[in-house]
């Protein structure tokens, strides 16, 4: 992991995205490229065209997000030394997707503004139109946690064949940081299996890999989401990691009606791989 790429709104949601990737840089020694992006009125490439737009306040509030992104290197990145500003002029997504193309990155952090991080991408937000369309892991994270670690990292899977290319990308990600590994089936009263099968399920899908520090586990809930903040929650888990299906997001994978009353104290950062 050499780049990652920081989408950055200077929301709150945006500072907590910093803190996050600060801790993933220090880890894997990586450069940060902190990126704003600027949706301007069609006419402002065209200043003589007649349009409202004025050159000196253009000039003026793009001298403003430069100086911002400046103060977020100054209050989150103090200790690294490899960290790069952008300002792009495109719709979020796009522009998101389209940097992190140009720079050859290896990895997202977005700040998520959803009820939880999994509704968020789930919603047909930014971050979820980031998350169908990138094809590098995202990691989305919603909560402040100042004293994040990456000692228990849950993949919530169904466990089919081809989503070994996302459990080939979380392997990666977490032997960089020595984690222990929960890989995790929730059964589902309209998707049950027992749990016998779900757990031979898990074990041929996962025995190929070389992996020494892990457990098998099948939970059971009301819904795949809340089976797996649940399931998190219980284990004082740090992040959640999951399989994106291109177009539908994740929606081939949480098909069932989403709950607005999780708990705060459940949100994690969750990490997407598109297969």
């Amino acid at each position: 992991m050499k780049k990652i790429v920081l989408p950055v709104d200077f929301s709150k949601h945006s500072e907590y995205a910093c803190k996050l990737a600060q801790k993933v840089a220090l880890k894997t020694n990586s450069e940060i490229h902190l990126v704003h992006m600027v949706e301007l009125p069609s006419g402002f490439k065209d200043m003589g065209s007649g349009t409202n737009v004025s050159i000196p306040e253009s000039m003026l509030y793009i001298r403003k997000i430069k100086d911002k992104l400046l103060s977020y290197k100054k209050t989150f990145f103090s200790e690294l030394d490899n960290i790069h500003h952008a300002i792009r002029f495109q719709n979020p997504y796009e522009g998101i997707r389209d940097y992190a193309k140009k720079i050859n990155a290896d990895l997202i952090i977005m700040g998520s503004k959803g009820q939880t991080a999994l509704e968020e991408i789930l919603i047909g937000s930014n971050t979820e139109k980031t998350v169908r369309n990138s094809e590098i892991p995202v990691i989305i994270t919603k909560k402040d946690n100042d004293n994040f670690e990456f000692n228990k990292l849950v993949f919530a899977s169904t466990f089919e064949n081809n989503e070994e290319k996302a459990l080939e990308g979380f392997l990666n990600f977490a032997n960089k940081f020595d984690s222990e590994i929960y890989f995790l089936k929730v059964n589902t009263p309209q998707k049950f299996e027992n749990s016998t099968d779900s757990k031979n399920k898990i074990k041929d899908f996962v025995e190929k890999y070389k992996i020494k520090n892990y457990s098998i586990n099948v939970y059971n809930d009301t819904s795949i989401q809340n089976g797996i903040l649940n399931f998190s929650n219980e284990n004082n888990i740090d992040m959640v990691s999951l399989a994106t299906h291109g177009r539908s997001g994740l929606s081939r994978f949480f098909n069932e009606s989403i709950s607005i009353n999780l708990s705060k104290n459940v949100l994690k950062p969750v990490l997407t791989f598109k297969i």
